[in-house]
């Protein structure tokens, strides 16, 4: 699902909300720990556990293990923020349950047995939570969890301990990056009990200018302060960068916006491009298209970008396997024909 082109009041900012619950089996080791007949049976019963739910929007969801699928699907999920990157490590026993619209996904026998994620575009983080709530009680009507009356859910990684709780949202600040205000204010937010990433979360870059912004702490609070500490610091972050775009305007500075042209021109006319230059073009011009600057680009194609130009993505869509110097070339003729 390509909710970098979904549409909301916060969507030029505020990218995607996201909320992620860690669940375990109780009595199940866990699953850096199974063996293969145990792993296929937390697959098993956490699927049947939905398809016997009284609850009717999960009953259609689907399964998908993945060691019956290829290398390529498998990481174009990644780069659509389907799954992780570590269920990636354990994918002989791993599997993903989705919805139709994938706005839903189950991540079974990752770090926990369940990694169950909620996203929607936009600032929607109490809406997201709301719903995986929902599907999270769907799963427990058949299944007890691991959780303990002192510290709340029992999870692999002891960060995770409590609420099993990870809220976060996806933001797009290009302003505060050209006025040299980002360090700033990635530096305020660690200083609030807040961590920062990059694109696809722990351990990756800010290619872009995205960032993911998540609560740190799970235990001690409950989900309601953790959603609304975030809502708080992310509305903070939004005004940031709304003035800092502000100070853009006022100033009519000639060389931003040839520079916001010249990245269009690129993306228009280049023969070949690298995921990370194409990735930071598309970044300047859409800031250009949300400050009125450029007016002849749809959004919605700028956004549908961000994931079609993933290495991945773009060799399913041009239907074969690319070394480098040939997914660069097949990423700028996909640029050029959805910008023309």
């Amino acid at each position: 699902m390509g909710f970098f082109s979904s549409k909301s009041k916060d969507s030029g900012i505020v990218l995607t909300s996201r909320i992620r619950l860690a669940r375990n089996i109780d009595g199940m080791p866990f699953p850096q720990l199974l063996s293969d007949v145990e792993a296929k049976k937390v697959i098993d019963s956490i699927y049947s556990s939905l398809k016997n739910s009284s609850i009717p929007e999960v009953k259609n969801f689907k399964l998908v293990n993945l060691s019956d699928i290829g290398k390529l699907q498998i990481f174009a999920m990644v780069e659509r923020h389907v799954i992780s990157k570590d269920l990636i490590n354990n994918y002989q026993k791993a599997a993903v349950i989705l919805d139709e619209e994938e706005k839903t996904s189950i991540m079974v026998n990752e770090e926990d047995h369940i990694r169950l994620q909620v996203m929607y575009p936009g600032l929607m983080l109490k809406e997201a939570y709301e719903y995986a709530n929902k599907i999270d009680d769907a799963i427990e009507e058949n299944i007890t969890y691991a959780f303990d009356a002192r510290y709340g859910y029992l999870t692999s990684c002891p960060t995770n301990v409590g609420t099993g709780i990870r809220a976060s949202v996806m933001l797009h600040l290009p302003a505060l990056t050209y006025t040299k205000n980002i360090n700033n204010i990635l530096n305020t937010v660690t200083q609030v009990g807040m961590t920062i990433r990059g694109l696809y979360g722990e351990g990756s870059n800010a290619m872009g200018n995205m960032y993911q912004v998540s609560n740190q702490v799970t235990l001690g609070l409950s989900e309601e302060e953790i959603i609304n500490s975030l809502i708080a610091v992310t509305k903070k972050i939004i005004d940031q960068e709304e003035r800092a775009r502000e100070i853009i305007a006022e100033k009519r500075n000639i060389a931003f916006e040839d520079d916001v042209y010249r990245s269009l021109g690129i993306l228009k006319y280049a023969k070949t491009i690298d995921t990370n230059e194409c990735l930071n073009l598309i970044s300047k011009v859409r800031l250009g298209v949300e400050m009125g600057i450029i007016k002849e680009v749809d959004i919605k194609k700028l956004n549908e970008l961000i994931t079609v130009v993933q290495p991945a993505t773009l060799q399913l869509i041009d239907g074969r396997e690319l070394e480098g110097r040939d997914r660069d070339v097949v990423r700028a003729r996909i640029v050029r024909e959805t910008l023309k």
